[in-house]
């Protein structure tokens, strides 16, 4: 059962480190935050059941710990931009490098369920996949990416004038 979870955490590790990379700026709160999620997906794994594909089940895990360990922060940590590093974007034109900058600002002003939606959805999960993971309905899950779309449009376009 060791080797199968790490050869698991192996093959995820860019899942929890962009998990880690979102809800963490400070380079050891993101080592902290990494060694957290590993320790709640060792806690959790026997009771996995293969019942949804084991990305599902990690994100769920990653994203609960994250969030309630976001929670559980009682001094407010600096905010401060994301790099490319944390997306890992690849080489892209200026234009689109410009255009990921802003996104990448206002997904900063979302709150911590917000960021996991959209960070879900910009990795192409699907709506049942997304309320899997997150443990809501899949209409509910259309209806905040929605709100989150026009959060993220203002946003934008008060940063742009």
């Amino acid at each position: 059962m060791e080797k199968e979870f790490i050869g698991l955490i192996n093959t995820n590790r860019g899942l929890i480190y962009k998990v880690c990379n979102l809800y963490c700026h400070d380079d050891d709160d993101k080592k902290d935050l990494f060694q957290e999620i590993v320790l709640q997906l060792w806690t959790s794994y026997p009771g996995f059941r293969n019942e949804s594909r084991h990305t599902t089940w990690l994100y769920r895990v990653a994203l609960n710990t994250a969030i309630s360990n976001f929670r559980k922060e009682t001094r407010k940590p600096e905010r401060k931009a994301l790099s490319d590093k944390e997306f890992q974007i690849p080489d892209m034109a200026i234009e689109d490098y410009d255009n990921a900058g802003v996104l990448r600002q206002a997904i900063e002003h979302l709150s911590e369920i917000e960021k996991a939606l959209i960070m879900l959805y910009l990795d192409d999960k699907s709506y049942d996949e997304i309320a899997e993971i997150i443990g809501i309905t899949n209409s509910n899950v259309g209806v905040r990416l929605n709100r989150i779309k026009v959060k993220l449009e203002k946003i934008i376009q008060t940063k742009r004038t």
